[in-house]
Formats: C-alpha cells, structure tokens, sequence
C-alpha cells in the first residue's frame, strides 16, 4: 500500500511540472506614451501664427513737442516789419513799425529817436535786438554808425526781444519844430498801443530813447505803470534834457519810488550841458548813469571809438530789466 501511495504521488508531480504555462498580462505604464510624429511632407506647413493680444486702452498718437520758447496753439508772427498805425489823444494818427520776436510771448523793447531823426534811425538796431536775420539791409551813405551793424556786439545767446519803433509828429526826416507838450502824448500813445501788439509780454517792456526819446522813455515807462501797473520794466535814456515838459529827475524818482522800482539808466556826455545837467541831478538807488569825455549827444553816443560801449551797455541793460 505505502508502495501504491508513493507512486500516485510522484505521478501526479511529474504531470504539474510538465502542465503548460498560462501568459503574463503586464500592466501599462500609468505615463502616456505620445503619438508617433507624423511623416514629413514635401511642403513644409507654415509655422502657427499668434494673434496678437490687443491693448485694453486705445494708444493716443503723439503730439509734436513745441518748439524752445513757443506757446502751444500759438504761432511765431513772421520776423518782417509790420506797419502799426495808431493815434494820440488829440487825435492826431502816428506812424509805428513792429519787429515781432522769436519767442512767443516776447518782452518787447520801445525805441524812440532823437530830434534828428525819426524812427528809421533804429531801422539796423530794431533787427539786432530782434535777432531773427533781417540786419545789414540798411542803405547807409552817410555811414552813420547806429546803422552799420558790423560793429555790435552778438546779441544776448539765445534771446530775441520783439521792437516797437514810431515817429514823433512833425519829425519824418527830422523834427522840423519842437513841440515837447504834444510829443509827450505821441510817446504815451506809443506805449499803449505797444502794450497791446499780438505776440508780446504786456508784463515785460522795456523803453530806450535818444535825446527828445531819451525823455520819452522813463516819461512813458512811468506813464504806462500808472495806467498797467508792473508793465514796464526799465527806462534807458541817451542823453536827456527834461525836453518833454516833466523833469527827467522826477520822473526818474517816480520810477524808483512805484511798488515794485524800476531802474532808470542815463548815458551822458560831460560836455553836453542839459543831459549831464539832469543825469547828474537823478539820484536813487535804481538809478545808473555813465559819463563819457567829450560832447556827443543822443545816438552819436553810439559809435565803436567810445568806451565803454553803448551798445554792450544796452545788453547789461536788457539783462537788469528783462532778465537773460
């Protein structure tokens, strides 16, 4: 029995170690495989194209930069001469030229010519001041120094003024008779219509003048402050006399004596007895004159041969009351 017992066992061994297999199922991975890449073709398809985003705020073109010294909205008048016709307070009609400056709005200077003359005497001063190209056109047979422009100095760097130029009644060509009471209305009417040209700095005006002029400026800066106050800003005068009826040292006391003082400047000749008279007599703490030797009077103070220079004066000048 042991014997059969023994044998059905090995039998039964023998047929589970020759008993076929069953296959393995192996599980995927649980990362996915990506597909294989599609075969190349002969024309390459073009590259996907983005679709640009677009801003959340609509851009706003730019605006030009204004040029140096113009007001936006505001354009710079031509440099040319303007006639400006105006009237005194009798009536009577003047004649005026108006240089416009490079800058806008522009400090405007108020010239005013002696009794030899009339206003053309600034015809090359009024483009120096105004430094926009026009001097040196000035026929000058006489070879008048005041119209030669090769002898002034470069003007301020980088400053233009706007200039005011009139004749007096009676002086086209020269002044044919002296009529100082109405003169002093043809000087206020010249500074009010100058207060008012297009372009300029009613705030900022400055008045220079030779002989009869160089009383009509302070006499008309002071008169301008009393009916705009803060207007004009500086008086220069070439050799004074009181010539239109107010004494130049008064009004040169009014002028330091206003609320905000205005500086009066005299340029003089020892020799030339009214002007060194009254610029001797002005006092104040605003208050500059200049002696020179010898007698010239009015714009013969403006010739290269005289030191110190009247014309780099009149820039000193400019700097002091229209600032640089």
């Amino acid at each position: 029995m042991n014997k059969f017992l023994t044998a059905i066992i090995m039998l039964i061994t023998l047929a589970a170690c020759t008993a076929p297999t069953s296959p393995v199922t192996v599980a995927p991975p649980s990362a996915t495989v990506p597909p294989p890449a599609a075969a190349p073709s002969d024309t390459a398809a073009p590259p996907p194209t983005e679709t640009p985003v677009p801003p959340t705020e609509t851009p706003v073109p730019p605006t030009e930069t204004p040029a140096p010294n113009e007001v936006p909205g505001i354009s710079l008048l031509p440099p040319d001469p303007q006639v400006i016709e105006f009237q005194a307070e009798d009536g009577l009609a003047l004649s005026g030229t108006y240089y416009p400056g490079a800058v806008n709005p522009a400090p405007l200077v108020v010239l005013m010519h002696w009794a030899n003359g009339d206003q053309s005497d600034w015809a090359e001063i009024a483009p120096w001041l105004q430094a926009r190209g026009l001097g040196g056109q000035t026929p000058n047979p006489d070879k008048l120094p005041w119209l030669d422009p090769s002898w002034f100095p470069p003007m301020l760097a980088g400053r233009s003024f706007a200039v005011f130029t009139f004749t007096f009644r009676g002086c086209e060509g020269g002044c044919k008779s002296f009529t100082r009471d109405l003169w002093l209305l043809d000087v206020q009417a010249a500074m009010l219509r100058a207060s008012k040209l297009e372009g300029i700095d009613p705030q900022r005006i400055a008045a220079m003048g030779a002989s009869i002029g160089a009383d009509g400026a302070p006499d008309g800066c002071a008169w301008l402050n009393a009916q705009q106050p803060g207007s004009c800003q500086g008086a220069l005068s070439l050799s004074p006399g009181s010539y239109l009826t107010l004494a130049f040292p008064d009004v040169v006391k009014e002028l330091g004596g206003l609320q905000l003082p205005v500086p009066a400047w005299c340029l003089y000749a020892k020799g030339d007895g009214e002007s060194a008279t009254v610029c001797k007599a002005a006092q104040g703490e605003n208050y500059h004159s200049v002696e020179y030797s010898g007698s010239n009077h009015g714009m013969a103070l403006l010739q290269p041969g005289l030191e110190p220079n009247a014309m780099l004066l009149i820039l000193d000048f400019l700097k002091v009351t229209l600032g640089e």
